[in-house]
């Protein structure tokens, strides 16, 4: 059975370690992306099949993001899972409006990333 591959974006190289680790110990194919920018390029060669972001990154963010990926014929229904320490709902309300699927608010622990995302994906 092939498994889902999981695109990461996060401009923290410690937070992206410890969410590939977990992912790959679960037996998902990942890949990295430091911020949107790079993000979206790499969206661009090839389709993911769940994108999961940070919110608060250089040069582009989480938000943006999600909204460039949502104008990609390949990304329109792909799920994207946002990270944010905001409990805030203003980034939540940008977020749905951008396009976003979910939310997984940090700090968060391995088993509760592996069942939100298994939901997501299921």
């Amino acid at each position: 059975e092939i498994m889902s591959s999981i695109l990461v974006v996060d401009d923290s190289i410690s937070m992206r370690q410890m969410i590939c680790f977990t992912l790959k110990g679960a037996g998902y194919e990942v890949e990295e992306g430091g911020d949107g920018v790079e993000a979206l390029e790499i969206a661009r060669g090839r389709t993911f099949d769940l994108v999961l972001t940070d919110v608060n990154m250089p040069n582009m963010d989480g938000i943006t993001l999600t909204r460039e990926l949502r104008t990609l014929p390949d990304y329109k229904f792909i799920p994207i899972l946002v990270l944010t320490t905001e409990s805030a709902g203003n980034k939540k309300q940008d977020g749905k409006g951008a396009g976003a699927t979910g939310w997984i608010v940090k700090p968060f622990s391995p088993d509760k990333l592996l069942s939100t995302i298994s939901k997501v994906l299921a």
